[in-house]
């Protein structure tokens, strides 16, 4: 319980308050707004708060209350919060419809955080009329419908929007174009469908680094030029900031998102600046996949897993220098991997299960670390870890038969054995020829060489 006295310290000059990473589960005194007048950060994350969400004061500006056991509704009081700059109310038991005031409240909001609750209904028509919003999680929920129309266009800061985990069902939001700012978008698992390009719609996303729209119904093909203007992707800027690493997120607040990893479902609690990442897997996308992939130095993570993607692997996988996960798992890929594959030095995980693929997997120091099921499901691979061996192969690239036997009858195995023979028995006669100097080569050439 936080205690009753605790209520009445300083209430007209405490600015900071910070209860988070404890074990409060109440209040011993039913609070419904508390009482701090001038508090600008109230922070009660990560304790085990029980029954309603607590009204800050009004001059709150960051609050933070996740990670709790909080139920209920969202009251309508929170709308009167004009200086609220922060709101993170993420990982509780809080139902009902979002409040169509939260887009308009506070013209200073940067954060709103509402991610796993139980908010379900439609996204009511908020930020109609812009905001310095820069990151909006709603991920984990249960809400459903289209998008609203004008959603989002005119916030132009806006950073990181995750949707991921709902029921939502429309087309790709191209209006998102709108957002030069956009970093991370993330719509995994929900119902999307339809194609991710538009022929007279342009999609510049010069500065998007993680894009997450796996496990929905989106479709069709992807243009080689799809990828040619993400700019903070194809351009090299790992050597510089490795040194000194920055973490997205904007003064006590902390982005912090899920991705699929070398395999594994991975939350990083904090995003990298410099972490890329590409997830399309689990749609139905078809045709080759684009070579220019290979245009994105900066790539971490690909994956392409469980689509219709045809034809061959790009050779220009190879320039993918950072590219540490790749799956192309589940797919109609053919041909052969190309060997370029085998000089991505940092690559920690591969998959290319379950396609079409030929010929001999190609042999790395890098590539020897990965075991059979990245490469089973390809009937004619071939090579370690395998177990299927390669032929060998002509110069024209025809096998060669395993017993190749001339006209005349006589097999080249047993004119190398008898070859191998006669030089050994040479080597012994000759040996003894010059050590024990037969009698007649005595008599001619005398004891003497």
């Amino acid at each position: 319980m936080i205690p009753k006295w605790f209520l009445n310290i300083a209430t007209e000059t405490l600015s900071y308050l910070n209860l988070s990473l404890n074990f409060f589960t109440n209040w011993e005194e039913a609070q419904f707004v508390l009482p701090w007048k001038n508090l600008g950060i109230l922070d009660l994350h990560s304790n085990k708060l029980q029954g309603s969400l607590v009204i800050p004061p009004m001059s709150t500006e960051y609050f933070f209350i996740s990670e709790n056991n909080l139920n209920g509704t969202v009251h309508t009081l929170f709308c009167n919060l004009s200086n609220l700059i922060v709101l993170d109310v993420s990982n509780n038991h809080l139902g009902g419809t979002i409040p169509p005031c939260f887009g308009s409240f506070s013209s200073s909001l940067s954060v709103l955080n509402m991610k796993g609750n139980n908010f379900h209904g439609k996204i009511p028509q908020i930020f109609l009329n812009g905001s310095n919003l820069m990151t909006l999680d709603l991920s984990h929920n249960q809400l459903q419908g289209k998008l609203p129309k004008l959603f989002l266009v005119k916030c132009k800061a806006l950073q990181v929007l995750n949707l991921g985990h709902n029921q939502i069902r429309d087309t790709f939001p191209f209006w998102l174009q709108n957002s030069p700012e956009l970093q991370v978008l993330v719509l995994r698992s929900n119902k999307f469908h339809g194609p991710i390009w538009h022929p007279h719609k342009s999609l510049g996303f010069a500065k998007l680094r993680i894009v997450d729209i796996s496990f929905n119904n989106f479709s069709g093909s992807l243009p080689s030029a799809y990828f040619s203007n993400w700019s903070a992707i194809n351009t090299d800027i790992l050597g510089a900031n490795k040194s000194r690493p920055e973490y997205m997120g904007k003064g006590y607040y902390q982005d912090s998102v899920t991705v699929m990893n070398k395999g594994l479902e991975m939350e990083f609690v904090r995003i990298l600046t410099i972490f890329t990442s590409i997830d399309l897997s689990n749609n139905n996308f078809h045709g080759e996949i684009p070579t220019t992939i290979g245009d994105l130095p900066s790539l971490i993570v690909l994956n392409l897993s469980s689509n219709y993607f045809e034809g061959l692997i790009p050779s220009s996988f190879g320039n993918l220098k950072e590219l540490e996960s790749l799956d192309l798992s589940k797919n109609k890929l053919s041909g052969r991997i190309p060997q370029q594959l085998a000089s991505l030095t940092f690559l920690q995980y591969l998959n290319l299960s379950e396609n079409q693929l030929t010929g001999p997997i190609p042999q790395s120091t890098q590539f020897d670390t990965f075991g059979e099921s990245s490469f089973e499901g390809n009937l004619d691979l071939c090579g370690v870890p395998l177990p299927k061996i390669c032929e060998e192969h002509n110069t024209d690239g025809t096998p060669i038969p395993p017993d190749f036997e001339s006209e005349n009858g006589f097999g080249w195995k047993a004119v190398l054995m008898g070859y191998g023979c006669g030089f050994v028995l040479g080597m012994i006669g000759g040996h003894l020829f010059i050590s024990k100097k037969p009698n007649w080569y005595v008599r001619i050439f005398g004891r003497k060489m």
